[in-house]
């Protein structure tokens, strides 16, 4: 405002200011053509200002002051702009001036105004990354549909009534989110995206999918919640490397039929499920997490015995009045989840103490109603009186010694399973102080390990000979530290460590690059390194709630496979707790809007 003071001549000139082109700091300029980036997020910019879009084109002014070899900055080996951050400002339009940036591979446009882009976008064939959400866009550009290099778009809260039909050149994307639009259906070239790992599509008006989605054999996560789906192909089974599908709050009336051989996690909470069909459950070969809350299921057939993976299953407000003695044959069954269900016949007492009650009360049942397929012969006693339950052992293949608070597990118990190919073994809640050494007898078909509340003071490197293994569950023991062979375990896809006493974060994890889960809540560790952390391409989910770290480094952000971060319980004093509360994605988004440009 200085130079309109004094002598101006012009009533009006103190108005035009505030029209007159928005500037930018020469500093920031000047720094953009050294690094190749300029971050003008948050300034209150109306429209991009011209001298950035001449980034790469106009002479700098100190070349008209300096032009001496000896010259601390030479302008003439300037950087062309690579990276171009606007969000958060009030841009209504997009000129086609930016057709000067070709360089760019990221541009971020996140929560602005804009109602349209301009047909140069198309020009930017270098571009990998553009951020769109938060406008008002209701169409796209065809021309955008030629960025070959284009690897992540995100679109989430505009307008769209439909994305372009020319879509399917997009080769090279590998995430798509096109959430909270208006949707009504996909463009016939969708299958044609075959390098998509995660597609978001939830808050649409979708009322079908199209068999093409089949083509997408790299997607790994596909969400579909709250769109107005009534029923699923059956060709999205084909989508091979699928493991999370989200379907809530939709119009579904069955389970979808998905033998997805990958598929872990099923989320179809809040539709209009009547009845869980056998045929439909014998396909989820590979589930973990089945979530069912808010349908209007009444029966829990006896089928679910199929789900030997299953971990979590959801049934939280259905119309269920009995459950199946079965359930608790569960191997990996940990948490049920049953409230405002009109049960009868289990006390309430029962059901308000938890899963494991349950289960075990379940359980007792199994035994006064043997099995009357072989007679009722489900356990054997030998001479030491362990039980060697060998239905368990050859159906089930599972072998279990839990909750017998034993300082060793009897020979006799490994000598009953001995050349059968033990699955799943599950030695929880005794006062074993080491691994059992012959576990490695079922190195070959050992896959799930739980090791839970016992008082392990040190993990045997004999565990990291069983390369099968996927699933472990240290829980509530003593550790401070794994041994560093477990990076062998090439398909190890979580590990539970929660109440342990680790100081650190386990080194040896930062290696086992197969990881999706890391459960390391109410342990002491204090401090997290997210450049090691990134290299974990696969993981998910991070649980580090209630331990002692004093500073979250801002480039955990950069972890974008994470699903879930919790950090709850910690005494850091940034992020503040009401971001943290927010959920991973803001959290996410907050930490990445901190790191030092």
């Amino acid at each position: 405002m200085s130079r309109f003071k004094g002598g101006c001549k012009d009533s009006l000139a103190g108005f035009k200011v505030q029209t007159a082109e928005p500037t930018v700091p020469y500093g920031l300029l000047k720094a953009a053509r050294k690094s190749g980036q300029l971050n003008l997020s948050g300034r209150g910019l109306k429209e991009v200002p011209q001298n950035v879009y001449r980034l790469n084109i106009d002479t700098p002014e100190e070349a008209q002051q300096n032009v001496s070899f000896g010259a601390a900055d030479c302008w003439w080996e300037q950087t062309d702009l690579t990276k171009l951050l606007l969000s958060s400002n009030q841009i209504t339009l997009l000129s086609d001036d930016i057709r000067l940036l070709p360089g760019l591979t990221t541009l971020d446009l996140h929560d602005n105004q804009l109602s349209s882009l301009p047909s140069a976008l198309g020009e930017l064939q270098n571009l990998q990354q553009l951020r769109l959400s938060h406008n008002q866009l209701d169409s796209l550009p065809v021309e955008m549909c030629t960025l070959k290099n284009l690897r992540s778009l995100t679109l989430q809260q505009n307008l769209l009534e439909n994305l372009p039909e020319d879509l399917g050149q997009l080769a090279n994307l590998t995430e798509l989110d096109a959430s909270s639009n208006q949707l009504k259906s996909l463009p016939s070239s969708f299958g044609c995206l075959v390098s998509l790992q995660k597609v978001n599509l939830c808050h649409n008006q979708l009322s079908g999918l199209p068999d093409s989605l089949a083509r997408l054999t790299n997607v790994k996560l596909l969400d579909c919640s709250d769109n107005q789906l009534t029923e699923i192909p059956e060709s999205l089974s084909e989508m091979l490397a699928l493991e999370q599908l989200y379907l809530r709050h939709n119009k579904l009336r069955f389970l979808p039929k998905l033998p997805a051989p990958a598929l872990k996690e099923l989320y179809v909470g809040n539709n209009q499920i009547e009845q869980l069909q056998t045929e439909q459950l014998s396909c989820l070969t590979a589930i973990s997490l089945l979530e069912l809350r808010n349908n209007k299921i009444k029966i829990v057939p006896e089928e679910i015995t199929l789900l030997s993976t299953l971990t979590r299953l959801d049934l939280t407000n259905n119309d269920i009045t009995s459950l199946p003695a079965s359930l608790s044959l569960l191997p990996n069954l940990n948490v049920l989840l049953l409230e405002g269900n009109p049960l009868r016949g289990i006390r309430r007492d029962i059901l308000s103490k938890g899963t494991s009650e349950l289960l075990k009360y379940l359980r007792g049942r199994v035994k006064e109603e043997p099995d009357k397929t072989d007679g009722g012969d489900t356990a054997m006693m030998l001479p030491s009186q362990a039980r060697v339950n060998v239905h368990d052992i050859k159906t089930l293949k599972l072998l279990a010694y839990s909750d017998k608070q034993a300082g060793s597990i009897p020979e006799e118990l490994f000598d009953g399973a001995a050349g059968q190919s033990i699955a799943t073994v599950n030695f929880s809640k005794n006062q074993l102080t080491s691994v059992p050494p012959r576990l490695v007898e079922f190195q070959s078909s050992l896959s799930e390990v739980n090791l839970g509340f016992n008082r392990l003071i040190s993990c045997s490197p004999d565990i990291c000979k069983l390369l099968q293994l996927t699933h472990i569950d240290l829980r509530n023991n003593q550790l401070s530290d794994l041994p560093s062979e477990m990076q062998n375990l090439t398909k190890l896809r979580s590990i539970i460590l929660v109440y342990n006493r680790f100081k650190s974060f386990p080194d040896v994890l930062y290696e086992t690059l197969s990881l999706e889960t890391i459960l390391l809540a109410n342990n002491q560790v204090c401090e997290v390194d997210p450049s090691r952390l990134m290299k974990l391409t696969h993981l998910s989910t991070l649980d580090l709630a209630n331990n002692d770290l004093l500073n979250i480094p801002p480039e955990l952000g950069l972890c974008t496979s994470l699903r879930c971060l919790s950090l709850e319980g910690n005494p850091f004093r940034t992020p503040r707790a009401a971001i943290v509360a927010k959920g991973t994605d803001a959290l996410m988004e907050y930490l990445r809007s901190r790191i030092p440009t």
